[in-house]
């Protein structure tokens, strides 16, 4: 056990009381010259928030003295939340005065308070702030006549942040700038600061989106030493290379994908065999050939974590030398890969399998929609282009239905959410926004990757190797209750929900398809379950009813994958050594790679709404059919069809004056007892739309016959 992990065993202690350094010292029977060296590691530790300095320079667990450390969420209305570290603590609600000049996503300490019975959620007073987290700040500038304000583009920053004229540095009134804070807020005081560089004008798209990325740290440019590395590498394979591999070559291998895509890292090829069993190999891209542990791009990829894909544009975890070129599983060429041949019966059992260090090469590169045209309509053009390959789409079919059907048996919940595909004209503007679909071909890929990944996580895990899992905790009770008050509305309930199982979700999946509530209960049932994390402790996967899972099928894109991959190679060839250490570097990864997926997908959100809001900025006085997707305290949201939304405000619903029915999710007029719930068809009509703010304003069109 190192020094740090037994000082902070040792304050866990139950008959441990805050103490001293020199108390610690003599406790931990260490030596006075090693005070210099403990003194750095409790200031680690105290950074990190895993124990607290008193007044008087004494060192215990936030936790036994009734403290919590956490990160602050904040909001548009000024007050906050602490989300805190330990995920068995309920967040806390933290007052604007309470908050003590702490902002959104910092790490601070807090102290609970009593209940005044008033509020919903526990109350807490930071005490403490532990590490401030925006150091800089886009927004937009407003000039007064001697000074001027930046307005924070995230809502979450809900003080104005004060410049001296002296500190425009050249920007003017309206324009997206970034300003580096130079005085922290406190109670009655807004925070200072200088205007650091200006993004553009703040009725520009590209500003907003520029913004957006800043927001959400995603990088755009690689580092030239990074560029360098890749444009060192070869894409000549040796013989010696060759010669120690697998050769899959002859094998009928294809890539089936988007029209799109471009990085190619994952390949299939199946058999059908006489004895009844399917051969089905996934091959995926050999990625940790080219990038070495250590290196200037492995360091790149690890701080990116994943690639980002925003409409029209992809930001590549790797260079695209890497990722379109050289690791890309491009039809017609030879490619190193890391392959997993699979032996699956009739009831999609797993009976046996083998992993490669592989050479393949890809016949053929197929298109989703082409492949879903032959399978499901029959399509004589494709049909006859890939007459060689019919039987093995076929084949495809069948056994991914196997699969499914077994998945379906132990509880998988499907979430069959209609995603939004935005079509961009060639100088970049939204032009469409369309439904995409989740077609057979889609489907098979999906199968077979979930089949892949599930079969690696388990065979490390028995093999006892220090691994990245992909894992999703089971659900709050206390949420899964209350989504069984709601469904009980549309006469659905859960059984066992103190401890569900997710087989009682699907359930409820299956009840509500194809009818006019299935949006809504899909929508209030995820938003009740826990994200799926990445970990290096192995914990079940309760969406997909799964006990082992990991990502092991896109190592151009995701870290994770790519550090699985390293693991696997090392114990195939018998090079795992030094296991302690790994085990403590994929903590860190797996915590990292989290933070980053949850960074990506805040920013292609963000990107997506300025996108829509852009498509529908042109269509101002359109009337439109919708469903009620959420009810809130000031409004009713409405997606519609092709899955753009929109708020009609309760300023808008001029016919009466409605309260929000909180526990029934519903809007719901006081002299008319009209009721607009979650779920309801209604049409409205477009009547304003913020770009900047990704805002889309409808109101309510009057029904026909109404008067």
């Amino acid at each position: 056990m190192s020094i740090k992990e037994r000082i902070v065993s040792f304050m866990n202690e139950d008959a441990y009381k805050p103490m001293l350094i020199g108390e610690i010292l003599k406790a931990l029977d260490t030596s006075k010259d090693m005070k210099k060296e403990i003194l750095k590691i409790l200031n680690e530790l105290e950074e990190e928030g895993r124990i607290i300095r008193t007044r008087n320079e004494r060192y215990a667990i936030p936790e036994k003295m009734n403290l919590i450390t956490g990160t602050i969420q904040g909001s548009q209305k000024g007050f906050g939340f602490l989300i805190p570290d330990n995920t068995e603590i309920k967040d806390l609600f933290i007052s604007p005065v309470d908050l003590n000049g702490a902002m959104h996503k910092d790490r601070v300490i807090v102290r609970p308070m009593k209940s005044n019975g008033n509020l919903k959620s526990p109350s807490g007073k930071v005490i403490r702030i532990l590490k401030r987290a925006n150091y800089e700040v886009i927004g937009t500038l407003q000039e007064t006549k001697n000074f001027g304000f930046v307005l924070p583009d995230d809502k979450r920053i809900s003080q104005d942040i004060f410049v001296s004229k002296s500190d425009f540095n050249g920007a003017r009134n309206g324009q997206t700038v970034i300003v580096k804070i130079v005085e922290w807020p406190e109670k009655r005081k807004n925070p200072e600061g200088v205007v650091k560089s200006i993004l553009g004008s703040s009725d520009d798209i590209e500003t907003y989106i520029m913004s957006a990325l800043i927001r959400n740290e995603i990088k755009t440019k690689f580092p030239n030493k990074v560029l360098r590395e890749a444009a060192e590498i070869t894409r000549e394979i040796s013989k010696d290379e060759i010669k120690r591999r697998k050769d899959f070559r002859d094998y009928t291998i294809v890539t089936i994908d988007g029209a799109d895509a471009k990085d190619l890292d994952d390949a299939i090829h199946i058999i059908k065999r006489d004895d009844g069993l399917y051969e089905l190999g996934v091959h995926i891209a050999d990625v940790t050939h080219y990038v070495r542990e250590g290196a200037p791009l492995d360091k790149e990829a690890l701080e990116r974590g994943t690639s980002v894909y925003m409409p029209g544009e992809v930001i590549p975890m790797l260079p695209k030398e890497l990722s379109n070129g050289v690791c890309s599983l491009n039809q017609g060429e030879d490619k190193l890969a890391l392959s997993v041949v699979m032996t699956i019966d009739g009831k999609g059992k797993v009976k046996d399998f083998e992993i490669f260090e592989s050479i393949i090469n890809s016949k053929a590169r197929l298109i989703y929609d082409d492949v879903s045209d032959i399978l499901e309509n029959d399509d004589e053009a494709m049909s006859e282009k890939y007459r060689d390959l019919i039987d093995d789409f076929r084949n495809m079919e069948d056994l991914a239905k196997i699969l499914r059907r077994k998945r379906d048996d132990r509880g998988c919940i499907d979430f069959d959410f209609q995603e939004a595909k935005i079509v961009l004209d060639e100088d970049g503007r939204a032009i469409d926004v369309a439904k995409y679909d989740r077609r057979t071909a889609n489907r098979i890929i999906e199968e077979f990757m979930i089949a892949c990944n599930e079969t690696i996580a388990e065979s490390m895990f028995w093999s006892k190797v220090p691994f990245i899992y992909r894992i999703h905790e089971s659900p709050d009770n206390d949420k899964i209750a209350e989504f069984n008050k709601f469904i009980a509305n549309f006469g659905y309930f859960l059984k066992g929900a103190a401890n569900v199982h997710p087989k009682e979700l699907q359930s409820i999946t299956n009840k509500v398809k194809g009818k006019k509530e299935e949006t809504v209960i899909n929508t209030i049932m995820l938003r009740s379950l826990k994200k799926a994390v990445y970990s290096s402790h192995q914990d079940k996967h309760f969406g997909l009813a799964s006990e082992y899972y990991c990502h092991f099928t896109s190592p151009i894109r995701r870290y994770p994958d790519l550090q699985i991959h390293r693991i696997i190679k090392g114990f195939i060839n018998g090079r795992l050594k030094d296991t302690d250490k790994l085990e403590s570097l994929l903590a860190k990864v797996a915590d990292q790679c989290s933070i980053n997926e949850r960074k990506a997908a805040q920013l292609e959100r963000e990107v997506d709404d300025i996108k829509a809001a852009e498509y529908m900025s042109e269509r101002i006085g359109e009337e439109y059919e919708g469903i009620i997707s959420s009810v809130t305290s000031f409004g009713v949201f409405v997606e519609l069809d092709n899955t753009v939304e929109g708020l009609v405000h309760i300023s808008n619903m001029t016919d009466d004056y409605y309260f929000y029915d909180e526990r029934n999710y519903s809007m719901i007029g006081e002299m008319t007892k009209k009721t607009y719930k979650i779920g309801d068809v209604v049409n409205v009509r477009l009547v304003n739309v913020n770009i900047q703010k990704a805002e889309i304003d409808f109101v309510f069109c009057r029904n026909k016959g109404e008067r």
